[in-house]
């Protein structure tokens, strides 16, 4: 037992001593990826729940009653906060997942022949739609948006819809810069077209349901939106596992399902992509909205508003930089001030900013199709514990655009830069690069610099992000897209 009792302790020491790696979770440190509530009877409450629910199979709610009476509560959490009474849904693993089952429940109820159909959305929508359309076999139709605002115009929605259309697609808000598309208006456009409107709030929908300032109508509150993804792991401050879609049409809903009885083995009935499934992400965003309760929530989302709104003035008083269009709710993004005389590079700004002790998102330029360019930018995402580091982060904001002031941007590695100038000579092609196996992809990033076999523990501090993403803005994306999977998948295997 002894024996047993130190492998015990030595084994947990070791994944703390892994864990001490990672960027911190708490703390308001890190503005992506994390929304910490500065709670932490929060965090107690949702470890708790989780391990309540730890042998739980959410596969079968009715061998498992307790999921079957959690997805009931937060559905009806969900509709209250986004205005539809009558709303039906599935609560999944997250937004990627809610998105898919969106995309699935339009696609099936519409019924287009295998191999046809598109859905249509805005360049801003999330990655997670590209990654439906390839799963299911549609095409995904990206519209360009407003750059001085980065909303899309119905107009150029309405060009882009054809026979094959089943979708129409929104942001609420978007995840690169914070907008929200105007909803209403594609809304009527939804109607005129008789075609259904997703609107994925899944980054802000939690936030943006308790805004303490006016906002447009974005919810089920506008005729012609028919469903909603919102991710309770976001700002429903629950553990990573977490997320809602719902539907105004029963039959929609349904039609996200997989059911089959075509096998000897029992009934199959999955309203999610997962068959067997943890409960762990669904106890814990229970627990919290029950413990929050609606004004909890909006206690939460004052302090957000607050603190974004300082440090959008932060940035508005930096010479060099601007935040981009005009946002509605926590996140932002900033870019370098084209009416400056000094201009900053944004991730340069970044870069300084980690120096300070705060992490930042780099994006790459982007050229939209019309060949209108979203330029480089920052993003930053605010939650409420942001208010108690407000002051140092300013600061940092401040130091690190002083200490970027004037320096170029990055630049690619020298041999994709190389790379780079083969392709527009000719000298490549996309589709020889994409040919290449994962050995030969692996060695052009080594020769880059850019080894994935380094130590995870010290690998953050050996890669230049802002080269990295100057080398995506040079490259053809498919091929970084290329690179970027051979990186991870060397990365996280031995």
């Amino acid at each position: 037992m002894s024996t047993h009792s130190e492998q015990y302790h030595r084994t947990l020491a070791e994944l703390a001593r892994r864990r001490a790696t990672d960027a911190p979770t708490h703390g308001g440190r890190v503005l992506s990826y994390v929304y910490d509530s500065g709670l932490a009877e929060l965090d107690d409450l949702a470890g708790a729940a989780a391990k309540l629910v730890q042998p739980v199979n959410g596969l079968d709610p009715t061998v498992f009653g307790s999921v079957a009476t959690m997805e009931r509560d937060l559905i009806a959490f969900a509709r209250t906060a986004f205005h539809g009474p009558d709303a039906v849904g599935s609560v999944t693993s997250g937004g990627t997942e809610s998105c898919v089952l969106a995309v699935k429940a339009a696609r099936d109820h519409a019924g287009p022949t295998p191999g046809t159909g598109s859905i249509v959305l805005p360049a801003t929508a999330h990655a997670a739609f590209d990654k439906a359309a390839r799963l299911l076999g549609v095409r995904a139709v990206r519209v360009p948006v407003d750059p001085a605002t980065t909303r899309v115009r119905p107009a150029d929605l309405a060009a882009a819809i054809d026979d094959d259309t089943f979708l129409l697609i929104a942001s609420a808000p978007n995840y690169p810069t914070g907008a929200l598309d105007p909803i209403a208006e594609i809304a009527d456009l939804a109607r005129a077209r008789d075609l259904p409107l997703h609107v994925d709030a899944c980054l802000g929908g939690f936030a943006l349901a308790w805004w303490p300032e006016p906002l447009p109508a974005w919810d089920f509150r506008v005729p012609g939106v028919t469903s909603i993804s919102a991710d309770f792991h976001k700002y429903g401050y629950a553990p990573k596992g977490a997320s809602v879609i719902l539907h105004t049409d029963r039959d929609r809903h349904r039609a996200g399902f997989f059911a089959t009885t075509e096998w000897p083995g029992y009934p199959i009935v999955n309203p999610t992509l997962l068959g067997s499934r943890s409960a762990a992400g669904l106890a814990s965003a229970w627990a919290i909205t029950d413990y929050l309760g609606p004004d909890g929530f909006a206690a939460l989302v004052a302090p957000i508003a607050r603190a974004t709104a300082s440090l959008r003035a932060a940035v508005d008083a930096i010479d060099g930089l601007v935040v981009v269009g005009a946002p509605d709710g926590p996140v932002f993004a900033v870019v370098a001030d084209p009416t400056s005389a000094a201009p900053i590079d944004p991730h340069r700004w970044s870069a300084a900013v980690a120096d300070h002790g705060f992490t930042l998102q780099e994006q790459p330029s982007y050229t939209q199709n019309d060949g209108t360019v979203l330029p480089a930018s920052t993003h930053l995402t605010v939650t409420p514990v942001t208010a108690a580091v407000l002051d140092d982060l300013i600061a940092a904001l401040t130091d690190g655009a002083a200490q970027a002031r004037g320096q170029d941007r990055a630049a690619a590695p020298e041999a994709l830069a190389g790379l780079a100038q083969a392709f527009d000579a000719g000298a490549l092609t996309v589709d020889d690069a994409l040919a290449l196996d994962s050995a030969s992809t692996e060695a052009a990033l080594v020769a880059a610099g850019i080894d994935p076999h380094t130590d995870p523990a010290v690998a953050g501090d050996a890669l230049d992000l802002p080269a990295i993403i100057a080398a995506i803005e040079l490259l053809p994306r498919p091929v970084t897209a290329k690179m970027l999977t051979e990186f991870l998948a060397s990365y996280a295997n031995p």
